[in-house]
Formats: structure tokens, sequence, C-alpha cells
């Protein structure tokens, strides 16, 4: 094997190393971008009316 098939070989290898890095990443994004559950947002809804209750009352 020549020189310039390593170099091709690591430059390969490292492409690919690059991209599923990438992939991985873009996975972590979608992972933080997630909706919230149910739950939380229930209890959101719920203290933003009261605090609009409490809002109006004054």
């Amino acid at each position: 094997m020549g020189l310039r098939d390593q170099f091709q070989d690591k430059a390969r290898r490292l492409a690919e190393q690059a991209e599923a890095r990438a992939a991985a990443q873009g996975t972590e994004a979608e992972a933080t971008r997630a909706p919230a559950p149910v739950q939380e947002v229930g209890s959101r809804i719920t203290q933003v009316r009261d605090a609009l209750d409490d809002a109006l009352d004054k």
C-alpha cells in the first residue's frame, strides 16, 4: 500500500467519524427540542391561569 493510499484511507475514516459526530449531535439537539410532557404543560397552564386571575383581582 502506497503512501497516497494511506492518506486517502485516513481521510475517508476522518470523514466518516465527522459524519458520525454530526449525526450524534443532531440527535442530541433533537432530544433537547422534544416537546414537554403533558403533565408539565398542564402545570404551566395552571400557573399562568392563577397568575392572570391574581392580576385581574387586583
